[in-house]
């Protein structure tokens, strides 16, 4: 039985209130037998009696349920009844929930408040207790369990990885074991937050008594005594000071300290003490404060973790999406595998950001779809999209992935738990924005086209808002200020915020890196009287780099007035070379791998880590090596990563000491991938490396070349710089023909690139290295392109990069790289020169000059439509293919499509039919639908779309 209710005389009532008050006079008003029989009231009863939408309903309906307002019976449909009316109808008292249950039956004839239930070990639940973590879990119990109280505990692990929630299941172990009484408190404390005033923080930990300090008008209770008979759990404890640490661990050993203030150490607590820090803790902590911890813990990140655990990770976070939505939520195994390589910092925190941008856009494009939110691959942000790149030098971890899902995964509102830092939960609910927002503009009449479009920039806005001022304002900020002085930290931000505004483009943390680092090491300079020399490879670069250079002076003034220095012109320049050559992260795929491997806990790590930083992530990795691993354990671990980041181009061994340099054979041995070793090695040769692997595509012959001569920035090998006349060498078989053509081709590109004169010279492949060494003598080689590496000291750009796009690139980066000026151009001319060089053979009327720039421009409609660049042989294709239909067009002779014109995507169809319009403005020539059809199939049989 429904009775309707209207609520007269209610104003501006909120809908959740609207929602709650309906279902619980309508349940009120029934009796017992009825709420038995009726169970509740489904999201669709309400939708119908209050005429709102289903998907407002059900997601209000979870909000009362997480509130603990109502309680959820399972089936089909779901139903909901209020916790109230249950208690008050039968006469029970229920324990807090919330509550999803089979039977309504089943619970109200259990005496909720009394029964026994068989409690859960804590850490049983969490993703990895029985993998990855389980030595972790056993660690952690053992602490806890050990007689009498406890033994003191420091867990390390990078950001986003789950210290602070470790720490509060090993509370909950506590209790769960009867170590600890229900009472016992849990005190967190981040001792980042007082950093910048030791005096503080040490009064925060330990209290104060009056007139202690400044400011201190009564006594004050501190963590510890608060934290008595229960656990302290300090995190960041690296930032508290040494005194600070002294205090911490004489209270460890004698269970007793004072007050700030106080001289005499006569209070006592009995305190179990974990402690959490991101960093090495031989650099960051005493080591008399270290050796008081008997228990250290490691958290793996998740990149250490097993593929299947972070598959298991990456369904509970979607899962917990899903119950927001009530709705099942749809993802590809393209999806999955984009979000797993999507993570280059953060861990599980920001893999969480990275999921929840991912499923508000999908709900915003299955808004209208009842069944589940579906997410594909060509629909995600190009960040996250670039993921699968970045993953795509693990084959072993993508075989393995492929065992834990087919194609697509439907994953529904249920889950393990895993481990995650609570501050990278948003104070907002995303999909309440997206369904009012999307309700607000419906009632308008704005076209769904638009709706989508406005919400989606609405909601990368709110994500990246809170993930990016999080992610740089604790671990960025917090790593820069142990290097830079927090002022130098502050300008360095201000400065950003000048040059993004002046030159109208966008810096990244890596830009704050390199500048904090130059300000400071420029502040140094002026305390020793040591001066940049000014070297000839700066010629020019005020003139080049003209609007950079403008800014580069208003920057040089504003350190001026906040040091109070002179800045000489030397220094501007170097200012105005980091706002010009400051790019976003490589793509590193196909590149040849480099790892780093040294002795020391962190050694390797920190120069890979300022070498990404600088030049963005790349085929690179780090192997720490403690001194008292053996080196079968060194030589093992080496093997294991070579296999990882091969990608068929070799890897470069950078190491410390010259005895690793004897691996290398044995590694050639058992791997089959071709290794080079240069020992001694630094963090300008991994910058060198990087630069050389990423930026230059080198293989990996000329990058050993290359290093065994360097000598690092600064100290120039004279031969390389003996001649500023620049040139590139191209390289065929005979050196007459197709390498003058190649010349042709490359002149073009680089008259399109720059104004500035780079020669070019054609050679043969007889003689190469003496003619090769001949060109050195005059010129100044910056690259070779053709069909041989000569492997000299110059990126090689092989003649297939410039078939397939990436060659004029690499020509435009090398120029860039040498400091000239470049011009901002759209165009391709190689891929221009290649189609008018193929129209030529097959066009009979229309003119191949004139047609190309047309057919391109068509092409870029249609890149535009489909948000990707097409390659040159794709491209070419295109061009070849609908200059012989414009043809045909002109006499009249056009085909007859045979296929199944159903089958043709509609949105593929409109989209060439748009973009086709191009033709009749510009030779008044118009494609039938017969010639669209065949080139809507040759977009879908190359695979450029995919549905």
């Amino acid at each position: 039985m429904k009775k309707n209710i209207i609520m007269k005389g209610v104003i501006n009532i909120k809908r959740i209130d609207k929602i709650y008050t309906y279902i619980e006079e309508i349940t009120m008003d029934w009796e017992k037998e009825e709420v038995i029989k009726n169970q509740g009231l489904s999201a669709i009863d309400v939708s119908n009696s209050l005429n709102i939408l289903r998907n407002n309903v059900s997601m209000e309906l979870n909000t009362l349920l997480r509130q603990d307002k109502i309680i959820k019976i399972k089936g089909r449909p779901v139903l909901y009844i209020p916790k109230s009316v249950l208690e008050k109808k039968f006469n029970k008292k229920f324990k807090e929930g919330p509550f999803e249950v089979d039977s309504l039956r089943e619970l109200i004839n259990i005496d909720v408040e009394n029964k026994e239930e068989k409690e859960i070990d804590p850490f049983e639940p969490i993703i990895g207790c029985k993998g990855s973590l389980k030595n972790q879990i056993e660690q952690a119990k053992a602490a806890v369990l050990y007689p009498p109280n406890g033994l003191h505990t420091l867990i390390l692990g990078p950001t986003g990885v789950g210290k602070t929630l470790f720490a509060n299941r090993m509370y909950s172990y506590a209790k769960f074991s009867g170590k600890f009484s229900e009472e016992s408190p849990f005190v967190v404390f981040n001792c980042a937050d007082y950093y910048n005033n030791p005096q503080l923080l040490i009064s925060q930990i330990f209290g104060h008594v009056k007139g202690s300090f400044t400011g201190a008008e009564s006594d004050k209770k501190g963590l510890v005594e608060k934290a008595d008979g229960g656990i302290l759990f300090l995190d960041e404890i690296h930032r508290l000071p040494p005194e600070g640490q002294e205090m911490i661990f004489y209270f460890m050993d004698t269970g007793t300290f004072n007050k700030l203030g106080e001289s005499e150490r006569n209070r006592k607590a009995n305190v179990l003490i974990i402690c959490a820090t991101t960093e090495d803790p031989s650099s960051s902590l005493l080591k008399t404060f270290v050796r008081r911890i008997p228990i250290v813990i490691n958290i793996p990140s998740l990149d250490e973790r097993p593929i299947k655990e972070r598959f298991e990770i990456i369904k509970t976070l979607i899962a917990n999406e899903a119950h927001r939505v009530n709705k099942p939520i749809k993802v590809t195994v393209d999806v999955v595998k984009a979000l797993i390589g999507s993570v280059s910092f953060g861990n599980i925190g920001q893999l969480k950001s990275n999921i929840q941008l991912v499923c508000a856009n999908g709900f915003l494009n299955s808004i209208k779809n009842k069944e589940y939110v579906e997410i594909d691959f060509k629909t995600l942000p190009k960040s996250i999209k670039d993921g699968m790149l970045l993953i795509g030098n693990k084959r072993k971890e993508l075989e393995e992935l492929l065992n834990y899902i087919d194609n697509t995964v439907i994953i529904k509102p249920e889950g393990q738990e895993l481990i995650e830092e609570d501050s990278y939960e948003p104070p907002f609910n995303l999909y309440k924005i997206i369904e009012d927002k999307a309700s607000i503009l419906k009632a308008e009449g704005v076209d769904d086209e638009y709706i989508n479009k406005f919400i989606a920039t609405d909601i990368n806005v709110h994500i990246k808002c809170f993930y990016d001022k999080f992610k740089f304002d604790t671990k960025g900020r917090e790593k820069l200020s142990r290097i830079v002085d927090v002022d130098i930290l502050d300008l360095a931000e201000e400065i950003r915020s000048l040059s993004e505004e002046r030159l109208k483009r966008s810096f990244s943390e890596r830009f704050l890196y390199a500048l904090s680092l130059h300000i400071s090491a420029f502040l140094k300079r002026v305390q020793e009287n040591n001066t940049l020399k000014y070297d000839s490879e700066l010629i020019g670069v005020q003139k080049e780099n003209a609007k950079e250079y403008k800014v580069a002076l208003e920057i040089a003034e504003l350190i001026q007035k906040r040091y109070n220095v002179d800045i000489p012109n030397v220094e501007v320049i170097y200012i105005t070379l980091l706002l010009s050559s400051i790019d976003e992260v490589v793509n590193a795929t196909g590149k040849v791998g480099i790892i780093v491997a040294a002795h020391g806990s962190s050694t390797a790590s920190s120069m890979v880590s300022v070498a990404t930083k600088l030049l963005g992530e790349g085929n690179i990795i780090a192997i720490d090596m403690p001194l008292e691993v053996s080196p079968k354990e060194v030589l093992d671990n080496i093997i294991k990563k070579v296999e990882d980041i091969d990608m068929g181009k070799g890897v470069m061994l950078l190491v410390d000491m010259g005895s690793l340099s004897s691996f290398e054979m044995e590694i050639i041995k058992r791997t089959g991938v071709q290794i080079r070793t240069i020992d001694m090695v630094s963090t300008p040769v991994v910058l060198e490396a990087l630069r050389k692997s990423n930026l230059f595509d080198m293989d990996l012959e000329s990058i050993y070349s290359s290093l065994k001569n360097f000598k690092g920035y600064g100290v120039y090998d004279t031969e390389e710089y003996s001649n500023n006349e620049k040139v590139i060498v191209t390289i065929c078989s005979t050196g007459e023909g197709t390498a003058k053509k190649l010349k042709e081709i490359i002149d073009d590109a680089i008259k399109n690139i720059t104004d500035t004169e780079i020669k070019t010279i054609p050679v043969g492949i007889k003689n190469l290295k003496s003619e090769i060494e001949r060109i050195k003598l005059k010129h100044n080689i910056i690259a070779t392109v053709g069909v041989k590496d000569p492997k000299i000291n110059a990126p090689f750009i092989s003649l297939e990069s410039l078939i397939d796009g990436s060659g004029e690139d690499k020509i435009k980066d090398v120029i860039k790289q040498k400091h000239i000026i470049v011009k901002e151009s759209d165009t391709k001319v190689i891929t221009k020169d290649l189609c008018e060089d193929s129209l030529k053979q097959f066009l009979t009327y229309l003119n191949p000059y004139k047609i190309t720039g047309l057919i391109l421009s068509f092409c870029k409609l249609i890149e535009k439509e489909f948000k990707k660049e097409f390659t040159n042989s794709m491209t070419i294709k295109i061009v070849l293919h609908v200059a012989c239909a414009l043809e045909r067009v002109l006499t009249q002779d056009m085909l007859v499509y045979r296929g199944d014109r159903e089958c043709i995507n509609k949105e593929l169809y409109s989209i060439i039919k748009k973009s086709s319009l191009i033709f009749k403005e510009g030779l008044n020539l118009e494609l039938n639908d017969d010639e669209v059809y065949y080139i809507c199939d040759m977009f879908t049989e190359t695979g450029v779309f995919q549905e």
